[in-house]
């Protein structure tokens, strides 16, 4: 997408601010990028110059952290929000290329201009806004276009199956939380903050209400997510990492 020229020193004040009131929504959000880095290095070692999704991107956090490890890698940053998208190429610059979808609406895969199949798809906390019937056609969408071995890394909330274990995972996830962030800030208060910033104000103006996609929202379990990816194509799936109700699921093709 092509994106407007912004100051630096804007950008890079409000991804910071976004990561900082991100961490409110994900249970030791460093640690689950690093896990899902650390999986599509493994993944992607023999590979040269491999095809990296980063699919609900926002500024890109994740997407930069990708494309530090792995600088030979095609970096593919995708979110619906144009803001967020052009603080993210304000701040992290060319390593990364943005692109502007809904996931899972129509066409939505034709505005990532793929010219060949993916090495590795990642998400962190993204997919659980999809409604089950929307994810079962993007998890096959998205098996379709990974090469065989490739993987899909999916960190995001996601219950365990048997309801007592599901609510203490919740319980030491809020625990965990409320003695480790530190920022007050959340997401309403950060996009009424960016509102009133003379340099955003304009941009999110022309962006219109309708910019944030309807949250579908699902309830699927960790046997709820495997049971889809296989459905999909994914030959092998489990999860390699969780804290609190916070898991990082690994589906390979």
């Amino acid at each position: 997408m092509e994106m407007r020229t912004m100051r630096a020193r804007t950008a890079a004040r409000w991804v910071e601010r976004w990561e900082s009131q991100q961490q409110r929504y994900a249970v030791d959000r460093e640690e689950r990028f690093t896990v899902i880095t650390d999986v599509v290095e493994r993944v992607t070692g023999d590979r040269t110059a491999p095809l990296v999704l980063d699919l609900g991107s926002g500024p890109g956090a994740l997407a930069a952290r990708l494309a530090d490890r792995l600088p030979d890698a095609e970096v593919v940053a995708v979110d619906a929000d144009p803001l967020l998208l052009e603080l993210g190429s304000s701040h992290y610059g060319p390593a990364l290329r943005y692109v502007e979808a809904v996931i899972g609406k129509a066409g939505w895969l034709e505005a990532l201009a793929l010219e060949r199949p993916m090495d590795a798809v990642v998400s962190a906390t993204a997919l659980h806004y999809l409604g089950e019937s929307t994810l079962r056609r993007v998890y096959r969408e998205l098996a379709e276009l990974l090469r065989p071995g490739g993987v899909l890394v999916n960190g995001d909330h996601i219950r365990p199956d048997e309801p007592r274990i599901a609510e203490l995972a919740l319980h030491v996830g809020e625990r965990h939380s409320a003695r480790y962030v530190d920022t007050t800030e959340d997401w309403e208060s950060w996009w009424a903050q960016a509102a009133a910033d003379p340099e955003l104000a304009p941009r999110l103006a022309e962006c219109g209400p309708g910019r944030h996609p309807h949250c579908e929202g699902n309830d699927l379990t960790l046997s709820g997510h495997a049971a889809l990816l296989r459905e999909a194509g994914f030959r092998e799936v489990g999860s390699v990492w969780q804290f609190g109700h916070s898991h990082v699921m690994v589906a390979v093709r």
